[in-house]
């Protein structure tokens, strides 16, 4: 384990600008940052709904941020604005030409602009693929992922699973993670140190077979 001083908000902004600085996807100069109490707040506009999600993300990978508030617009260039019909046809194509989706679980809404995907899948690696195929094509304001997830087979010891996969991960102490198991539906407790452990935490419970819902309650805690 780290063992690193609590940072000060001067501090956080100043690793929250470095961290959006060096991700070549972003334009840095046209995101702000605010930060109050380890609270991370973005403003300012980015011209497309995959690059406002890196913004978010790079945010999540920085010690310290206890969450974030995203405030920035979406200003999409007049030469990528596209019709729903057109951002239709865009993502039945994606979705259809995805190996990891299986053909007519997934059914499409476009609506002003946003993706609205809904059906029935397997597993959560796919649910998540078909979000992925879509949220960067042009003209996409964002993204709504209400797709089901519906195992063919009971598997049991599903927590046992999981807890073996924390303890693989080097991301991750599983010491401090407590697991609790109702059928399907898998609860989180404890404490992370970032918002992206705690993120990859519910992916990798999400991963294990035979799960339909995963409620996260892991705080972030970042401490000597």
């Amino acid at each position: 384990m780290l063992n690193v001083l609590d940072k000060n908000d001067t501090e956080i902004k100043t690793d929250v600008l470095s961290e959006l600085q060096y991700d070549p996807s972003l334009k840095v100069t046209e995101i702000g940052v605010l930060v109050k109490d380890g609270i991370v707040t973005l403003t300012g506009y980015t011209t497309s709904f995959n690059e406002k999600l890196a913004a978010v993300h790079a945010v999540k990978r920085v010690a310290g941020v206890l969450a974030i508030a995203d405030d920035i617009e979406l200003k999409i260039p007049h030469a990528n604005h596209r019709t729903d019909g057109e951002i239709a046809a865009a993502t039945a194509h994606q979705i259809a030409w995805s190996t990891t989706i299986p053909a007519g679980t997934v059914e499409i809404t476009i609506r002003n602009g946003w993706v609205i995907l809904e059906g029935e899948v397997e597993w959560w690696y796919q649910k998540n693929a078909a979000e992925v195929a879509v949220r960067h094509l042009s003209g996409v304001h964002g993204v709504s992922n209400s797709i089901s997830i519906k195992p063919t087979d009971k598997i049991p010891a599903v927590g046992m699973g999981i807890e073996a996969a924390f303890k693989r991960n080097a991301m991750l102490d599983a010491s401090k993670i407590r697991i609790e198991v109702d059928g399907s539906k898998v609860t989180l407790h404890g404490k992370v140190r970032t918002l992206a452990e705690r993120e990859e935490a519910e992916r990798v419970a999400w991963a294990a077979k035979g799960v339909c819902s995963v409620d996260n309650h892991l705080a972030v805690k970042w401490s000597s």
